[in-house]
């Protein structure tokens, strides 16, 4: 890529007057540098690796000591920004096809082995990067704009909706599933129900686009993420307590989630930990006054748990990292009478 075209793509300043006036590629790494390579510089500290490697142009954006006047210098606003806008310019001359889905159809979608051309981004801008820097041509991107800025790509389309279930459930408890897909029997997947319509569409996407894939065993997510405890809330092993916490960070989910946990746990007491910014935002359908308690620190959070009887407690707006501490102090043992 030409100096002057860079430079205008990022919205950049070019701070100095370099003899060079065209980029290979584009580098993020110090180490992975070689000759004529314009580098983004993430970490300042690796500017002189990258010049003793041979980079043609420095994209920063701190005040920084020019080290050699040779090469381009070219101050920008935003590394990330000027990233995005150089992958977006890349893209464009490349014949991909790009999907977008919610964020559960990404985290199932990771869990799934498919083929090289079907590529799923996941990660900051940096990590989406390294899976786009050298795509080939007619290649299939899934990525979910909660979790993927979508100035990316400039025709995007969602994911299909299947007319009709093909997932067979066998057996099902709140938080695994034995399933049948296409004649293949999976047997107690750590996945539940509750994310099956997701899967659905992930598994008809792959379909309709003739991608091959295999299912492995499923792990669990960072969503309706079951941690199983005792009474002392410390961690136990996944099944073998009746006290269970399930951790919910997306507060958009919660009402679907609650409506599961009424009709799939009738029998269970059933408590919702959610934060006091969503007081009031609640359908009216929702009929949990008794069951509620809205927070707004992480010690409420434990002290409801702590008075609260309970089989399941869906917490909403923070993870399973509450535990690292136990939230019941141990009584220490003494040797006085």
């Amino acid at each position: 890529m030409r100096l002057e075209n860079t430079v205008a793509l990022i919205n950049g300043e070019l701070v100095n007057s370099p003899f060079v006036n065209n980029f290979e590629n584009i580098v993020l790494e110090a180490k992975a540098v070689r000759r004529g390579d314009l580098f983004i510089a993430f970490d300042e500290e690796s500017i002189e690796e990258a010049i003793f490697n041979g980079a043609y142009g420095i994209i920063f954006y701190k005040p920084t000591q020019i080290r050699d006047n040779e090469i381009a210098w070219i101050k920008v606003q935003n590394l990330e920004d000027a990233l995005v806008r150089l992958l977006r310019f890349e893209l464009l001359n490349k014949e991909i096809s790009v999907y977008s889905c919610d964020e559960i159809v990404i985290k199932l979608a990771l869990q799934v082995v498919t083929e090289p051309n079907f590529i799923i981004l996941f990660g900051d801008i940096k990590s989406v990067f390294k899976s786009l820097a050298n795509i080939e041509e007619h290649c299939t991107i899934l990525f979910s704009p909660a979790l993927t800025t979508a100035n990316l790509f400039t025709d995007t389309r969602e994911i299909p909706k299947s007319p009709q279930s093909n997932i067979n459930i066998v057996e099902q408890t709140l938080f695994e599933t034995s399933f049948i897909y296409d004649n293949i029997f999976y047997e107690r997947q750590l996945i539940s129900p509750f994310f099956m319509p997701y899967l659905e569409r992930l598994l008809y996407l792959f379909k309709k686009l003739k991608i091959n894939f295999r299912l492995r065993k499923f792990t669990p997510i960072e969503h309706f993420e079951a941690v199983f405890t005792n009474k002392n809330f410390e961690i136990k092993e996944f099944g073998t307590s009746d006290k269970v916490l399930i951790f919910e960070k997306n507060s958009t989910l919660i009402e679907d989630e609650m409506l599961f946990l009424q009709t799939q746990a009738t029998w269970a007491k059933t408590i919702y930990i959610i934060p006091s910014t969503l007081k009031g935002k609640l359908s009216s359908k929702q009929n949990l006054q008794k069951k509620t308690f809205f927070y707004h620190t992480k010690d409420e959070i434990k002290k409801i748990l702590q008075t609260e009887t309970f089989h399941f407690a869906l917490i909403v707006g923070v993870d399973k990292s509450i535990l690292d501490k136990p939230l019941v102090r141990q009584t220490q043992l003494t040797l006085d009478f």
